[in-house]
């Protein structure tokens, strides 16, 4: 066994999961540490940011306490996060607030007047975030207009991943890629951008330093050194964003590799060397490292629709399930795969919680399209399925018609654990679909991150050596020519819709009880 290891940490909305790793890339052991998330109206989503730091202590000792090593053979904790949270903070460091995460819409009225009245395109352009409730830019005007009092007496505004380091450093320093996905930072300086902040109402000094995603600190707080079983002098790197090191941790840092990632929520990413915004506003664009950029979309609605429809469409299919002893999913796909590709016409539009790219619209809303006498359960299941991949499709679209047609997918999340999904995403983007071995991919992506800060490897591209595929599916051409057919159909009707969402959105929340 290895002589060294590395802790990658990775501070996620539900949880905090810390994962120690041989310096080869071996899994050793992991623990996770959950914690609510506190939502007592439908716009508000925040978190204890207390609770959040004693979950990274908490899941740090038990690492190390479980694995059996020595502590001193810990050469480096490297941090994966959660993007787009704010906290503020006293001159202590001390919580004024909760920590407000990016599932918060309270800023909604502000980020459509930073649209439209304050120049947001052209921030956007040099930022990279779009505009959106999840963006700091949008939390901290909507903070300086409707909580003044809270505004005026805060020292600095910070994210959950800066409040950590605060609390073990007592150093408010913020990493590029967080700092990118703030919609503050102009990406092509590495600074904070001034017309941005000018919007927001804050100067410099109420913000982190910003620094390189390698940037280490050493001489943490003795007594939490002693908490978490480490030496005070253990190298903490300050790590990037989950997404971009989502990236690295399933080999998807290539030119032309897109990842794509399906659990609750979905996204697609892939990397460039030269950070890349989108005319049209549809993509975002956070760092990686300071030459490597992650450009992509997030998309709201993934697994969460599939269990959407268990709970609420297949409820004869669950007691089957129950009956045979089967995961219900399981159960769902195979009735899925009883129909044709294509659904026989019916299209279904994902859009049960809003949706982030590409559209950006948190009234967008859920349909079915084409609906028919000939239709029966058996293809309304199947066309959620493809309505997912084809919501994913939108925004691998986008990043054709800015980087050109990528050569390679990765896929990766829950997902992927189905045949008829993966071959239907195959299918769909007319691509070949690898699935990489299965690996917490933010946490070994933060410690590949650790081991380069500490040159302990000369490249990141490293990672190509610590897994290999599972699966791999080549698409179906006959089911390639109706989904591209149908693929368009989707698109057209999501951007006709636009008024529309609006209006039924407005309605249901006029008259929804």
């Amino acid at each position: 066994m290895s002589s060294s290891y590395v802790i990658g940490v990775d501070i996620g909305t539900t949880s905090t999961k810390s994962v120690l790793f041989d310096n080869k890339g071996m899994l050793i052991t992991s623990h996770t540490i959950e914690y609510a998330l506190y939502s007592p109206k439908p716009d508000i989503a925040e978190q204890d940011p207390e609770e959040i730091f004693r979950a990274v202590v908490g899941t740090i000792k038990h690492t190390v306490q479980n694995s059996g090593i020595h502590p001193s053979s810990v050469i480096c904790v490297s941090f994966s996060s959660a993007m787009h949270s704010v906290i503020a903070v006293d001159a202590q460091g001390h919580p004024l607030s909760r920590c407000i995460t990016w599932a918060d819409n309270r800023s909604a009225a502000w980020t459509d007047r930073i649209k439209n009245e304050m120049n947001g395109h052209q921030i956007y352009l040099r930022t990279g975030t779009p505009l959106h409730p999840m963006s700091p830019l949008s939390k901290l005007t909507w903070l300086r207009h409707e909580e003044p009092d809270l505004f005026s007496r805060t020292h600095k505004f910070i994210s959950i991943k800066e409040y950590v380091f605060y609390k073990l450093f007592k150093r408010f320093v913020i990493d590029y890629s967080i700092a990118s996905a703030t919609g503050m930072f102009a990406l092509t300086r590495l600074t904070w951008d001034e017309e941005a902040l000018e919007v927001a109402g804050v100067t410099t000094d109420r913000l982190s330093e910003p620094v390189p995603t390698t940037y280490r600190l050493t001489g943490m707080d003795a007594g939490w050194a002693t908490e978490m079983n480490l030496p005070a002098s253990t190298p903490f790197v300050i790590g990037a964003s989950d997404g971009v090191l989502s990236n690295l941790g399933v080999n998807a840092i290539d030119p032309g590799t897109v990842a794509v990632t399906i659990g609750t929520s979905g996204a697609i990413r892939t990397v460039t060397n030269l950070p890349v915004t989108d005319p049209k506003g549809r993509i975002f664009c956070y760092a990686l490292t300071e030459d490597l950029w992650v450009i992509g979309g997030p998309v709201n609605n993934g697994g969460m629709i599939l269990r959407w429809l268990r709970d609420q469409l297949c409820s004869a299919e669950m007691e089957t399930a129950a009956r045979l002893g089967k995961d219900p999913y399981e159960v769902l796909t195979e009735i899925a795969s009883l129909v044709p590709a294509g659904s026989n016409g019916l299209l279904f539009h994902p859009y049960l919680s809003g949706e982030r790219a590409p559209l950006w619209d948190a009234n967008a809303r859920g349909s079915f399209f084409g609906l028919g006498l000939h239709h029966k359960k058996q293809h309304m299941i199947r066309s959620v399925l493809e309505g997912v991949i084809f919501n994913l499709l939108t925004v691998f679209m986008a990043l054709e018609e800015l980087i050109g047609q990528p050569k390679k997918i990765q896929a990766t999340g829950g997902f992927a654990r189905s045949e008829l999904w993966r071959q239907m995403m195959a299918d769909i983007f007319d691509q070949e679909v690898h699935v990489p071995e299965s690996v917490e991919s933010s946490c070994l992506g933060a410690a590949i991150l650790g081991l380069y800060s500490l040159g302990e490897v000369d490249s990141l591209s490293i990672v190509s050596t610590m897994m290999g595929t599972t699966h791999q599916h080549v698409p179906n051409k006959d089911n390639v020519l109706k989904y591209q057919e149908l693929g368009r159909l989707f698109v057209r009707i999501s951007r006709l819709l636009t008024d529309e969402y609006r209006d039924i959105a407005a309605f249901q929340k006029k008259w929804m009880q």
